[in-house]
């Protein structure tokens, strides 16, 4: 099966520069036959990034992919409370750069109307947005989305190709919050590999909307591989959220940008 991961970070990696820490990635991502990783956010995270933050995570994130142009694509990262400045970056990184992808993290609840011209312009360039949330049982952090959140969001744009980070959390409840909107797809990275998160997000969205995800360097390649290989599922399936799904999504921008895969 080709694997293509689409949660990577930079942090919590060894390394002191960002194309060390991605090759370390990548020493680890071959040993569990990983093609290719989506990587965002920098090599130390910021909760709440001003913009000359989100620029220099982002200028880490670049500098790491241009040395494995065939192995990792980034994803800018952005802060919705800077809107013009995350528009920004946008252009720079996406338009007239060779990222691929939108990250948001917990700056601010994506359901705020701060987000829609980020999203309009993340979808005129076909660019997939990636949407962390979660569903604490000791309350969220105070910009931290929920699916629920999410979905309303989704429903706004029903254009835009968008991932559910984590599926929530507390996948349950969040795999039901994001089922009407078939433009959102769930992503299992993150968290123990608790057996039948996978089973519902097929069983519930269609293997079609489910995409593998590590979350490395917070957790490990092979804890959340096993998600998906040991889940109670078609092989058709596993193929399909291994890799499959995550290439179509990013098909339109990387043929877009002559990128054959």
């Amino acid at each position: 099966m080709e694997i293509w991961d689409l949660h990577c970070h930079l942090h919590g990696v060894p390394g002191n520069t960002p194309e060390a820490r991605l090759a370390k990635l990548l020493e680890y991502a071959d040993r569990m036959s990983i093609a290719r990783l989506c990587v965002f956010m920098g090599m130390e995270w910021s909760y709440d990034p001003s913009p000359e933050k989100m620029r220099q995570d982002n200028d880490e994130v670049l500098r790491a992919v241009h040395h494995f142009p065939d192995r990792a694509f980034g994803f800018v990262y952005l802060n919705p409370r800077h809107t013009q400045a995350s528009l920004d970056e946008l252009n720079r990184c996406v338009r007239d750069g060779p990222m691929a992808g939108v990250k948001l993290w917990v700056a601010q609840h994506c359901n705020e109307a701060e987000l829609d011209p980020i999203i309009e312009r993340a979808t005129e360039l076909k660019a997939v947005v990636f949407q962390h949330t979660w569903l604490k049982i000791t309350g969220n952090l105070p910009g931290e989305s929920t699916p629920m959140e999410l979905a309303e969001l989704a429903a706004r744009h029903p254009g835009a190709t968008i991932v559910c980070g984590h599926s929530g959390g507390d996948w349950e409840r969040g795999l039901r919050a994001i089922r009407p909107h078939k433009n959102v797809h769930a992503e299992l990275g993150g968290g123990d590999p608790t057996a039948g998160f996978t089973e519902m997000a097929v069983r519930e969205l269609g293997a079609e909307r489910v995409i593998y995800g590590s979350d490395v360097g917070g957790r490990s390649f092979a804890s959340q591989l096993a998600k998906v290989l040991g889940a109670d599922i078609a092989e058709s399936a596993k193929r399909l959220i291994l890799g499959q799904n995550l290439k179509r999504l990013l098909n339109p921008i990387l043929q877009h940008k002559g990128i054959n895969v």
